[in-house]
């Protein structure tokens, strides 16, 4: 394969919004593709066609696909998870697929503190009652109708030990928070990593940074939440499916739990609902799966694409998945 050859991004949009810098990965090829989403199979095909590189964030590549696209050598995915590409199929087509990783830790470390920050801080209900006149009538110079934590000398606990729960370990840190890490089903035992049963009781706030697999599917359910403290935290910034959603919003009713702030749902984008998306849950923060977001992050993401493509052409693929 020579930089002679084609590329189509199939769903440009959900990485670029007209700010970020994509001459490295242009340079790459003889012609770059851009289209904003591809919404269907059949357009997928039609658009791979003579076409030797695909880039794709989230649309969904399968057996299909790679049957329909003789051409098709190289699939660069835009982000960490493949679970949009059937990697199986790809192998026996003969295409490759490379991903991009760690391009958003301090991204979504960052959003992971805001959130805890936003429930210990009670923000989105000062900022309502502020937007709401209910300072400009009050009888004295503040509100402290709700009650603010200070992270100082509180104990969080993480799910996920890798580069991005080790980030928001440093900041949890920095704000005088003891950290400590949970034991996750599947993976070996360590003497440094405590048992849910063991963690969940001690902790004053709870954040996830783990995969979702079937070891960690529903990974916090009503069990686990009763073993949390009434006043405790939950954080999730990883994947929806690691924590059962109506067993969250029961316990956030029943007023068993101190507040919880989600970046992710069991299905993204909602269209069908979710429970945590009901106007009456208290103390609930939900955020629309921004947290990877920032420019610069999905600037990283780029460079990682042009890298990627860059080895594969040169002979020394990078960050190989299939």
């Amino acid at each position: 394969m020579s930089n002679s050859h084609r590329a189509v991004f199939l769903d440009h949009r959900s990485l670029d919004l007209g700010d970020l810098d994509l001459s490295s990965l242009s340079a790459c090829f003889a012609e770059l593709q851009l289209y904003p989403h591809s919404d269907s199979e059949v357009q997928t095909i039609e658009r791979l066609q003579g076409v030797q590189v695909a880039i794709s964030n989230k649309v969904p590549l399968n057996a299909a696909v790679f049957a329909a696209c003789s051409e098709l050598k190289l699939v660069l995915v835009a982000a960490t998870g493949t679970n949009s590409i059937d990697l199986a199929a790809a192998r026996a087509h003969g295409v490759s697929v490379s991903n991009c990783q760690g391009y958003g830790t301090p991204s979504v470390a960052q959003h992971t503190l805001m959130l805890l920050l936003a429930l210990a801080t009670r923000l989105p209900d000062y900022q309502q009652d502020v937007r709401a006149g209910r300072w400009q009538e009050a009888q004295q110079f503040c509100l402290l109708d709700y009650p603010i934590i200070e992270l100082h000398g509180k104990t969080l606990g993480l799910l996920g030990h890798g580069e991005l729960g080790s980030a928001v370990a440093k900041l949890a840190e920095a704000f005088g928070m003891r950290v400590l890490f949970g034991h996750l089903p599947g993976r070996p035992p360590r003497a440094d990593r405590l048992a849910l049963e063991e963690l969940l009781p001690q902790i004053d706030a709870l954040t996830l940074h783990c995969p979702l697999n079937s070891h960690t599917l529903n990974l916090i359910g009503a069990r686990e939440l009763s073993l949390m403290k009434p006043t405790a935290l939950v954080i999730n910034t990883a994947r929806g499916g690691l924590i059962n959603e109506q067993a969250l919003v029961d316990a956030l009713r029943a007023g068993r739990l101190g507040g919880a702030a989600t970046d992710v749902l069991s299905q993204e984008p909602p269209k069908d609902g979710n429970p945590l998306l009901a106007a009456d849950i208290p103390r609930l923060i939900v955020t629309p799966h921004s947290a990877w977001g920032s420019r610069e992050a999905r600037q990283r993401i780029v460079a990682q694409l042009s890298e990627n493509a860059h080895g594969f052409i040169s002979g020394a693929p990078m960050r190989v998945v299939s």
